[in-house]
């Protein structure tokens, strides 16, 4: 079972007013002995980035993102605040960046796109043998990204103003110059030939900001998948993380065997994915199968069916099928973000809904081991 873990990116908001609080900087300061977990500051002051510890099952990750959530909110409420997990800004005004050398170069570079950039993403690691498996996997998951960005979609609002969009995140990380789909590379020497053409336009600034949907991380073993936004729901997160996981292993099995990866190209992955940033799951979305647009829940299932194999092997199937039918049958966070919000339309309500759902009130232990199977996970996945 490979390794995997996550970094969520949660909006720090005032824990009176439910307004953005710009306290990254003194919630980090504040913050208590986290183990495992490290806090780290972003882009902006009104967020801050929660790293996981390495997980093997999907009980362990689970716990994992509730602890995280846990430390964070705790930090957070030392200085007024709480986090929540919403994927945009729900009020309306602008950010405040953090006073970091490499962030003011970014301001610099890129005007306002910077100065309004405040999205919060889910990213997920998971490990690889070599950077040769790494772009295979890269190469054969990159068509079924777009239906892991409408389970996740929870970004509706954009300051104050409804997107019309599930996941208008993924619409405005877009407008970064090494952002979105990634081309069928081949090689991890296509990978990189590639990557530095991109960085010699000076276009991104460094290798960060080669923000593809999913790219070989600069830091760890592993291949990061980014497409997703933050989960307002706790066992959602977990089964998104699980479900990454049993792609990125199904992928290296296909290469393994000699299996070509999907001739799809980045224009028309675009565009697939546009679709599911608009939609989610309550749209059509676009088959792998035939490129043609059908409704969310025979592919969903079809993606189910490519994962079997590994989920089951894994012991995950039963609770990951349990949630992905949940979030096609009753919406991500994103209808859940709109529900709240018509019933006032206060912007307060959609805070209020996301840190009941998605906010842990008690410490909660990474248990590995024994222990840790598909009961454990599913038991707390109908706790969170």
């Amino acid at each position: 079972m490979r390794p995997f873990g996550v970094e969520e990116e949660l909006l720090v908001v005032d824990a009176v007013t439910r307004r953005p609080l710009a306290s990254a900087e003194g919630l980090i300061a504040r913050a208590g002995p986290t183990g495992r977990h490290r806090l780290t500051a972003e882009l902006q002051q009104e967020q801050v980035e929660v790293v996981g510890p390495p997980c093997t099952t999907l009980a362990e990750q689970l716990a994992a993102i509730q602890r995280g959530r846990f430390l964070a909110d705790e930090a957070a409420r030392a200085v007024g605040g709480r986090v929540v997990a919403l994927a945009t800004p729900v009020w309306p005004g602008l950010p405040n960046l953090v006073p970091d050398e490499r962030y003011r170069r970014i301001q610099q570079h890129a005007g306002l796109l910077a100065d309004e950039q405040l999205t919060c993403g889910f990213h997920v690691h998971v490990q690889i043998e070599d950077r040769e498996e790494g772009v295979a996997v890269l190469d054969r998951i990159r068509v079924w990204l777009p239906t892991l960005l409408a389970l996740s979609a929870n970004s509706p609002f954009w300051y104050g103003v409804d997107s019309g969009f599930a996941s208008y995140r993924y619409l405005a990380g877009s407008r970064w110059p090494a952002a979105g789909p990634s081309e069928v590379f081949g090689s991890a020497r296509a990978y990189e030939q590639r990557s530095h053409a991109l960085l010699r336009s000076g276009a991104p600034l460094d290798e960060a900001m080669l923000y593809f949907d999913a790219r070989l991380s600069a830091t760890y073993p592993t291949v990061e998948v980014r497409v997703t936004d933050v989960c307002m729901n706790l066992a959602h997160a977990a089964v998104l993380a699980a479900l990454t996981r049993a792609l990125v292993e199904t992928a290296a099995r296909q290469w393994r065997k000699g299996e070509l990866p999907p001739s799809v190209s980045t224009a028309v992955l675009r565009a697939w994915t546009w679709r599911a940033s608009r939609f989610g799951v309550d749209g059509l979305l676009v088959s792998p199968a035939d490129g043609e647009p059908v409704a969310a829940g025979p592919v969903v299932a079809d993606l189910l069916g490519l994962l079997r194999p590994v989920l089951g092997e894994y012991g995950e199937l039963d609770v990951v099928r349990t949630v992905v039918d949940e979030i096609v049958a009753h919406g991500s966070g994103a209808r859940h973000q709109r529900q709240a919000f018509a019933r006032d339309e206060d912007p307060s309500d959609v805070v209020d809904v996301a840190l009941g759902i998605g906010t842990p009130n008690r410490p909660q232990e990474v248990r590995a081991g024994p222990g840790t199977g598909p009961a454990d996970a599913h038991e707390q996945a109908q706790a969170g």
